[in-house]
């Protein structure tokens, strides 16, 4: 089980919706928070409110700016990696910047934060590390173009790292949730089955960080069917096509 009180935690994609939801419950739970986006009044609002909070802005584009951060926080006892960029896109109306962006945010920026940090978690055999990943990277759905294949590389990285830590005292989890009411979602057009609010979502994770259960996905039971796709055959999701 982890606890919280008095253990650093650096939260990557505090700003706004789950990351945001998420700081002010390990804050309650008595944790040091570093809380990091690009957002600087956003973040400083966010710390006003919460005790022990540090504000780092961070662009998690920025590799030298990612090492730097890392650099200056010091004794940390976990990672939470949340930030996230997200537009709707088909194959037909592809945006190539855009689809970049997506995908530097979503995976590279976490590559980026992991590697600034693995090397102290490795040296002192302890360390936590939340991955938010999405439902969405277990089947391709459309117009999702950017974001769905860089969730999909969010599984794979936890599984990966998961396999390689398993021997060692650092916790690696994934947490995947369905639709959260974002200004991220609200770009979407259609029905989002299940919807959740930040603060529902944020926690599913805190229950998730209690334990070393590697794997949570939620909501239920929207999450069993997204898993019954991923498991169906591909002439039955594309039949027609």
């Amino acid at each position: 089980m982890t606890h919280f009180k008095d253990k650093t935690f650096w939260l990557v994609g505090a700003s706004e919706g789950l990351g945001r939801a998420l700081a002010e419950k390990l804050s309650a739970e008595g944790a040091h928070l570093v809380i990091s986006a690009r957002n600087g009044p956003r973040l400083a609002s966010l710390a006003a409110g919460l005790p022990n909070t540090r504000v780092l802005i961070l662009d998690v584009t920025d590799d030298a700016a990612v090492k730097a951060a890392a650099n200056s926080i010091g004794g940390l006892d976990g990672v939470i990696y949340n930030a996230g960029a997200y537009e709707p896109m088909s194959a037909q109306q592809w945006q190539q910047d855009t689809a970049l962006r997506v995908v530097d945010v979503n995976l590279t920026g976490a590559m980026r934060v992991l590697g600034a940090v693995m090397p102290k978690f490795v040296a002192q055999n302890s360390g936590d590390i939340t991955l938010i990943g999405s439902l969405a990277g277990y089947r391709g759905l459309p117009k999702a173009i950017g974001y769905g294949a860089s969730k999909a590389a969010i599984v794979s990285l936890a599984e990966t790292m998961r396999h390689d830590l398993k021997d060692l005292n650092i916790t690696v989890r994934l947490a995947n949730p369905g639709f959260i009411k974002t200004r991220l979602t609200d770009k979407n057009a259609f029905k989002m089955p299940m919807l959740m609010t930040p603060d529902e979502a944020a926690e599913h994770v805190l229950r998730a960080m209690r334990g070393r259960r590697f794997r949570t996905d939620f909501p239920r039971p929207f999450s069993w069917a997204l898993k019954l796709l991923h498991i169906l055959p591909d002439w039955i999701i594309y039949r027609g096509k």
